[in-house]
């Protein structure tokens, strides 16, 4: 059974910096992607960060430049580290993965359809 298992949420004032890890269990081999995901009180769910096996990462306009999205293959855990932080980051934070037999190609990976297994998410609250 795939776990997820999010932490490194808090609050920070705007400007700082949080890095969010996933650790993920129950895979027998790497899956092809997976990703960062948020949604604030009262918006939808959006898509924040992906990353594929290949090393190709995608990441939602407002978040280019300040968010980085990693992965350490060996701990199995993935990475999000966030800097210049903004009030609007404000949210909770999920991390997201899929089978391992199912590949990225042609797949639209900032949306939550693409995914199977969720994590139970971290919130980040950032201040003015």
């Amino acid at each position: 059974q795939v776990q997820l298992v999010e932490s490194g949420g808090g609050s920070v004032q705007a400007g700082g910096s949080l890095t969010l890890s996933c650790a993920t269990s129950g895979y027998t081999s790497n899956t092809e992607y997976m990703g960062w995901f948020r949604q604030a009180p009262g918006k939808e769910r959006e898509g924040v960060a992906a990353l594929t096996s290949g090393g190709t990462t995608i990441y939602v306009d407002s978040v280019k430049g300040r968010f980085t999205i990693s992965r350490d293959n060996a701990k199995n855990t993935l990475f999000l580290e966030m800097s210049s932080l903004k009030p609007e980051d404000t949210a909770m934070y999920y991390c997201a993965a899929a089978p391992s037999y199912i590949s990225y190609v042609g797949r639209p990976l900032l949306v939550d359809r693409s995914y199977r297994y969720w994590g139970q998410g971290t919130q980040v609250t950032v201040s003015s």
